[in-house]
């Protein structure tokens, strides 16, 4: 597949990320809209040298990933084993003691990602390094982020990042908060202090929870992020995605770590291995259930594994060869959708469907702009829908089918918007999914995914 994305892949010309004024979505601080597409680089500071950085955040600017998740304080013995330039991140293992010649390599990183329009969602530690809960892998040290340095700790990485416009915040590390809110709340009260209030905030959870479980009230969060995970062939990010978005008061909300391409199905290769439509068909569902953007993941990429490291839960594809499997490309063509539509005033709406939805894998998911402008139906299998057309607003509805493993849109026709209609995509069966586009056809909005002129945004006030 032929990606050549050129130019930036966000714009901080338009200013630091914020949550926009409706609480569904995230802008720069002209009120341009900015679309999180990340990508899952746990070990990234950790395990890449400068040319591997450059290898990797390239790759990932050419299929328009906007952002990239890693952690500082890595997972895989991120204390102990230095990183490619033989450096640990802490001497003596204190984290109120941090190792210059570590972090110049995350300036590198950070520098390097700026350039290229890119967010770090910056995890200053992994969770196995607070409290003693759920450890996976046996890396700890368990405790060495505690009440009595995360302040600190939290106060030299905001001070030392305070200055890029690319960088959001990630507490947590794939581990409940519970009995340890109060170390997270002081990590990132000392991020606040360093940077000024300047990044957003969320945290990553355990698998299969949202960050919205424990923290949805914490004044920090600015907004919530859920583990979709990997235990099951079956989605259910779209009820998870539902449910946090319904909450009080509104936060933006997001599918941190869904199921990750060439990931065991249930961590058991003898059941089989997440493909390109399990990662394709969990992004439409988190964005047409009320998400502000997404993560896309891949098991071999975040571990970054390559022969001669131990593989973690079966990993068996070079890292390299595995940042061109199928369902990264599949990321750029959910980021053109998305962007061809009035982005802010998107969401979710079941009743676009009239009739049963369906459940679990054969779920059709639905979502519409809030002045009837356009409505996307999100069909997993290819069989026929049958829409409300009354929510489209104006007289006629242009009427597109997109294909979300090409990123090609084919006109259907124009319909009056009123009763309801059939629609059948072109193909049918196991993943064959197709999104039924409807255009208000006043608004001449161009074929989907095609422009992002029609992004919209934010009004001033």
């Amino acid at each position: 597949m032929a990606v050549n994305r050129s130019g930036p892949s966000a714009d901080f010309s338009h200013g630091d990320l914020r949550v926009s004024r409706n609480r569904r979505y995230l802008v720069h601080s002209d009120g341009t809209p900015f679309f999180w597409l990340a990508d899952t680089a746990w070990e990234l500071f950790h395990r890449l040298n400068r040319e591997e950085v450059e290898l990797y955040l390239e790759n990932r600017r050419r299929k328009g990933f906007t952002a990239v998740q890693a952690v500082v304080l890595a997972e895989l013995d991120g204390i102990r084993t230095p990183n490619a330039y033989g450096h640990v991140p802490l001497v003596d293992d204190d984290p109120t003691k941090p190792n210059e010649a570590y972090f110049q390599h995350v300036d590198y990183v950070m520098k390097v990602a700026q350039e290229k329009g890119m967010v770090i969602g910056m995890l200053p530690t992994w969770g196995d390094k607070v409290g003693s809960l759920h450890r996976s892998w046996g890396t700890g040290p368990a405790g060495l982020i505690n009440a009595n340095n995360a302040r600190a700790y939290g106060r030299f990485l905001g001070e030392r990042y305070r200055s890029f416009p690319n960088l959001v915040w990630i507490l947590g590390g794939d581990r409940s908060p519970e009995g340890f809110i109060h170390v997270w709340r002081e990590l990132a009260e000392g991020l606040a202090e360093g940077d000024g209030g300047r990044h957003l905030k969320t945290y990553h959870p355990w698998g299969e929870t949202s960050s919205s479980y424990w923290l949805h009230h914490e004044r920090w969060l600015d907004f919530n992020l859920l583990q979709s995970g990997h235990g099951s062939k079956v989605p259910n990010n779209y009820r998870m995605i539902a449910y946090d978005y319904n909450l009080a008061p509104a936060k933006p909300c997001l599918d941190g770590e869904p199921a990750y391409e060439d990931h065991p199905i249930g961590w058991n290769a003898d059941k089989g291995w997440f493909n390109d439509f399990d990662v394709r068909q969990r992004a439409y569902y988190a964005l047409f259930s009320g998400a502000h953007g997404h993560t896309y993941g891949c098991h071999d990429i975040w571990q970054m594994w390559q022969p001669g490291r131990e593989p973690i839960s079966n990993a068996r594809t070079p890292w390299r060869d595995a940042l061109d499997l199928p369902g990264s490309f599949d990321m750029l063509h959910v980021r053109d959708l998305m962007e061809s539509r009035p982005f802010l005033v998107r969401v979710p709406d079941q009743s676009v469907v009239y009739g049963d939805c369906g459940a679990g894998s054969d779920y059709i998911a639905a979502t519409r702009a809030s002045d009837g402008s356009y409505a996307f139906v999100y069909i997993p299998d290819g069989r026929a829908v049958t829409v409300n057309m009354s929510l489209i607003s104006g007289s006629r509805a242009v009427g597109y089918w997109y294909d979300p493993r090409e990123g090609t849109a084919s006109l259907i026709g124009v319909f009056p918007t009123a009763g309801t209609r059939v629609f059948e995509p072109p193909s049918k069966g196991y993943g064959c999914d197709w999104v039924l586009v409807l255009d208000d056809e006043s608004r001449g909005f161009p074929p989907p995914g095609s422009s992002q002129d029609a992004m919209g945004k934010e009004a001033p006030g």
